[in-house]
């Protein structure tokens, strides 16, 4: 065992998604930050209730949007739960990677900011801002999220130590 593992930093990437595209972005994400230090394990919400926030380290919630500003389908069960048990989340810290397309201007992103909404409420806190992908940008939400990803970890990092 490797004396660098007391300080692994472990991260779990909630995925709520509709055609599959967040969880590419996950995957991406995985690639960019599995170094080892970093363990990195990606959950679909489908089966996820508030009893996935007690796991240690950070997470990110990476969500598309539907419908008129909905969660995904998959995310559904786990954000109501979420709202109706109200856990204590204060221990908890996360980051939102949001995927939206800006020609629905006005419910933009509203997967990744309902999740935020609600974990603040919850009492978490947030780490970074929260991304806000636009899919008519041009610009591959893999590829944004490479780049992102790196920065993010830091901050992860830093949030990790300050909260220890």
């Amino acid at each position: 065992m490797s004396t660098h593992s007391a300080s692994a930093v472990k991260i779990t990437i909630l995925v709520g998604t509709m055609t599959g595209t967040a969880q590419l972005v996950a995957q991406e994400l995985e690639l960019v930050w599995d170094d080892g230090e970093t363990r990195v394990e990606t959950l679909l919400m489908d089966k996820l209730d508030a009893s996935v926030f007690e796991r240690e380290g950070v997470f990110l919630v990476c969500t598309s949007t539907y419908g008129q500003g909905d969660v995904p389908d998959n995310a559904k069960a786990f954000y109501e739960d979420l709202r109706a048990r109200r856990p204590d989340l204060s221990r908890v810290r996360y980051g939102v990677f949001g995927l939206g397309d800006r020609t629905y201007a006005e419910t933009f992103n509203f997967g990744g900011k309902r999740f935020d909404e609600l974990l603040r409420e919850l009492g978490a806190q947030r780490i970074g801002e929260r991304v806000q992908h636009d899919a008519s940008s041009g610009v591959l939400p893999e590829e944004m999220a490479q780049e992102w990803g790196q920065g993010w970890l830091a901050l992860a990092k830093e949030a990790i130590a300050v909260s220890t």
